[in-house]
């Protein structure tokens, strides 16, 4: 019957560019092909690692070769001498690397090193801050006398010669002191920002001891490199280790103005080529700006070392050719490093009653009345403060107490007490 006949068996068998008959399996040619290419594409991904391998083995080689070649013609102190000034470390020196060098031989400092991003209103309002410090206590260094391993002379010179500020007093443009103010969703108090972010992690690890000169600051960096050279001429911004950069908090907010208080994480290098680094670390900065929310006014600004704990710096030093092996670690206590400014930011020109342009910084300036500021809305001190300190330390949300009151906690609680024992302080950088 017609039903019975196999119809496909009349179908004219039309050709498979797959290889594969209707529904049977591939052909032993394109099986074959099919094979050789899987072959081809296994040897490609075997040849890249092993040729990317190579390629590492031979530059690594050719650092060592230049490395040794280096270390035979300057010596273990000049190499390291050498590679502190060689930053992009390519094995040469460009005039800006050379520049410390210069500097030191000449005399002569290379006039504006860095430029503010933003230029300047010059009929804008213009804050003076002041500078003041007293040198470190030396006697409040345990380990760092003369004669000891790793201490000399040469390798403390930068910090016996620091006994003043570098600038005792400078004038700024109230708008820069705009890197302050909270960005857009910081509104309320008790808000914290990080004005400059940290940049360290578990990957980067920390950065290298062996340099005498801060990478040009960028950003909001500059400002702040600014102030601190007020202190000493070389500022790091951003610290070796972390926590590194600058938190703030918003204290205070009324209808036209913020008190904002705030933390630095930044250190100083205090020695010069040919000596080697000694790197100065403040345990850290801290202070306050009252500011218009337009950054057109500052009614006051205060930055600071803390000096409430009897050890507050952390220094160390490198005393050989070696960053990893030749370096030695001190702390001691610096009585005051601050900077204030001397009166509420203030206009260059007033009108007197008849309208006409006075010089308010005359020889006889005009003395000011401002408004009192009534906040309405503000948290305490000590509150902002703990906010910055758990923003740099997640760990202190946990509450740390002196051992009376953790004892006592504990009894009530029915807890372990967990006992530290330091020398310095956990949650700063003077240990």
């Amino acid at each position: 019957m017609a039903g019975d006949v196999d119809q496909g068996a009349d179908r004219e068998e039309q050709p498979d560019p797959g290889g594969r008959g209707l529904g049977g399996p591939p052909s032993a040619a394109k099986r074959g092909s099919w094979i050789t290419r899987a072959l081809a594409a296994l040897a490609v991904f075997a040849v890249v690692p092993v040729l990317a391998f190579g390629i590492k083995y031979y530059q690594d080689g050719q650092q060592l070769k230049r490395h040794e070649e280096s270390l035979k013609i300057l010596g273990a102190e000049g190499l390291f001498l050498f590679s502190s000034l060689d930053t992009d470390q390519d094995s040469y020196l460009s005039p800006e690397e050379f520049r410390p060098i210069a500097e030191k031989l000449t005399g002569i400092t290379s006039p504006g090193e860095f430029e503010e991003e933003e230029s300047h209103d010059p009929n804008g309002e213009t804050l003076a801050l002041e500078a003041t410090m007293q040198p470190l206590q030396m006697d409040s260094m345990t380990k760092s006398k003369d004669g000891f391993l790793g201490v000399t002379h040469s390798s403390l010179s930068g910090l016996r010669a620091w006994r003043a500020p570098a600038t005792p007093s400078s004038t700024f443009s109230a708008g820069q002191f705009r890197v302050f103010l909270p960005p857009k969703n910081k509104h309320e108090v008790g808000d914290t920002w990080w004005v400059i972010p940290s940049e360290l992690n578990i990957f980067t690890g920390y950065l290298p001891n062996n340099r005498y000169n801060p990478p040009p600051p960028k950003g909001k960096e500059v400002f702040l490199h600014s102030l601190l050279s007020m202190f000493h001429p070389r500022p790091f911004v951003k610290s070796r280790f972390a926590p590194q950069g600058t938190v703030a908090c918003l204290r205070a907010t009324s209808d036209f103005y913020y008190d904002i208080v705030f933390r630095v994480h930044a250190e100083f290098q205090l020695n010069e080529v040919p000596d080697f680094p000694f790197w100065f670390t403040p345990g850290q900065f801290t202070g306050n700006i009252i500011i218009s929310k337009d950054a057109s006014h500052v009614r006051h600004f205060h930055l600071y070392v803390p000096n409430d704990r009897p050890l507050n710096v952390d220094m160390e030093w490198l005393y050989g050719g070696s960053e990893s092996s030749n370096m030695e670690v001190d702390i001691g206590f610096l009585p005051q490093l601050e900077l204030l400014s001397s009166g509420p930011s203030t206009p260059p020109f007033v009108t007197d009653e008849e309208g006409r342009m006075v010089e308010s910084r005359g020889p006889e300036p005009i003395h000011f009345v401002f408004e009192d500021i009534h906040w309405t809305a503000e948290v305490g001190q000590q509150e902002a403060q703990r906010h910055l300190e758990v923003t740099f330390y997640p760990f202190k949300k946990v509450s740390y107490l002196p051992l009376p009151e953790a004892f006592e906690r504990a009894g009530a609680e029915h807890k372990l007490v967990h006992s530290i024992v330091l020398w310095g302080a956990l949650d700063d950088q003077s240990c």
